[in-house]
C-alpha cells in the first residue's frame, strides 16, 4: 500500500506543477513570450492565458507602461573644445514585446549607448554658451534620433531630457564672476536711474514750489501796495477834511526834521529852504498865544513892526 500512495502523491504534486504552468496570469500593462521547444510562438497578453505545461515556457515578461530610466553623466566634448558632462533621462514604452525580445538582447544598455553617442554628434558641433542655452533644440534632436533608431526595437521614446549640464570648474568660476558682473553692473544703472529720477522730481518740486512763492509774493506786494494806496487816500481825505492851516503844517513839519537825521549812517543831513517859513509861521502862531496876549483895541498902543529877513538857504551840516 505503501508504495502506491507514495505514488499516488507524486501523481498529484505533477498534476498540481502542470495545472500551474498550463494556466498563466498576465498582469494588466505586460506581456509575456511563449516559446515552444525554443522557438517563438505568440505572445501572452494581460489576463488569463492557457499554456501546453513542460513543452511550452515563458521566456520573458515586458512591462508595457512608460518607463523612466536616468542615465549617469557623460563627459561630452563641445566646438570650441571644452569637456562637459552630460546627466539625461530617457522617457520610453515597449510597443512590441517580441521586437524587445529578439531584435536586440538587452534594449536598456543600447538606449543608454545610442543616447552618449548622439549627444556627442550634436554637443560636438555646438559651443559652449548655445550648449548651456539649447536645452530644448538638444533635446528635440535627441528624441527623434533616439525614436528613428528604437523603432524596430519595438520601442518607442516619448521625451529626452537633459538634467543637468556641468562645464569645468574654471569655467563655473569665469560665469560667476561674469554674472556677478552683469549684476553689478546692472545694479549701478538702476541706482544711476534712480538718482536721476530723484533729481528730476526735485527739480519739478522746487520749481513749482519756485513758481508758487514768487506768485504768492507778486499777490503779497500787490495787496500790500494795495493798502498803502488806500491809506494814502484815506489820509488825504482825513486833511483835507479837516482844513488844516498853515501854522499846524509847519509844527508837523519841524516834527519831521529830528526824524529824518536819526540812524549812524547819515552822516549829512540838508536843511531845506523851507525851513524858514516854517519857522516864521511857528513863531507867529507862538507870538500870538505867549504871555503877553494879544493886542486889544483900544490900548493906545500900534503893533510893533518887524523888518522881514530875506530868506536864505542854510549850508549842509556835517
Amino acid at each position: 500500500m505503501e508504495p502506491i500512495i507514495i505514488v499516488l502523491i507524486i501523481l498529484v504534486v505533477l498534476v498540481f506543477i502542470a495545472l500551474m504552468k498550463t494556466v498563466q496570469v498576465i498582469p494588466q500593462a505586460s506581456a509575456a513570450i511563449v516559446e515552444r521547444f525554443g522557438r517563438y510562438t505568440r505572445t501572452l497578453n494581460a489576463g488569463l492565458n492557457i499554456v501546453v505545461p513542460f513543452i511550452d515556457t515563458i521566456r520573458n515578461r515586458i512591462d508595457l507602461r512608460e518607463q523612466v530610466v536616468p542615465f549617469p553623466p557623460q563627459p561630452v566634448i563641445t566646438q570650441d573644445n571644452l569637456v562637459v558632462n552630460i546627466d539625461t533621462v530617457i522617457y520610453y514604452q515597449v510597443t512590441d514585446a517580441r521586437a524587445a525580445t529578439y531584435e536586440v538582447s538587452s534594449f536598456i544598455q543600447a538606449i543608454e549607448q545610442l543616447t552618449v553617442t548622439t549627444l556627442r554628434n550634436i554637443i560636438g558641433g555646438m559651443d559652449l554658451e548655445r550648449t548651456l542655452t539649447s536645452r530644448e533644440e538638444i533635446n528635440a534632436a535627441l528624441r527623434g534620433v533616439l525614436d528613428e533608431a528604437t523603432g524596430k526595437w519595438g520601442i518607442r521614446v516619448n521625451r529626452v531630457e537633459l538634467k543637468a549640464i556641468e562645464p569645468p570648474t574654471s569655467i563655473q568660476d569665469s560665469m560667476e564672476k561674469q554674472m556677478r558682473a552683469d549684476r553689478d553692473k546692472r545694479a549701478a544703472i538702476l541706482t544711476a536711474e534712480g538718482i536721476r529720477q530723484s533729481q528730476i522730481l526735485t527739480a519739478e518740486g522746487e520749481k513749482q514750489s519756485a513758481i508758487l512763492r514768487a506768485e504768492g509774493e507778486a499777490r503779497a506786494a500787490a495787496l500790500r501796495a494795495e493798502g498803502e494806496a488806500q491809506a494814502i487816500r484815506t489820509v488825504f481825505e482825513s486833511i483835507h477834511a479837516g482844513d488844516p492851516d498853515e501854522k499846524l503844517l509847519s509844527y508837523q513839519y519841524l516834527q519831521m526834521l529830528p526824524k529824518i537825521a536819526e540812524g549812524d549812517a547819515n552822516k549829512l543831513w540838508i536843511v531845506p529852504s523851507e525851513i524858514g517859513d516854517a519857522l516864521k509861521g511857528l513863531s507867529g502862531a507862538v507870538g500870538n498865544f505867549g504871555p503877553m496876549g494879544p493886542s486889544r483895541s483900544g490900548g493906545g498902543q500900534s503893533p510893533k513892526t518887524t523888518k522881514e529877513t530875506p530868506r536864505r538857504e542854510q549850508p549842509p551840516i556835517d
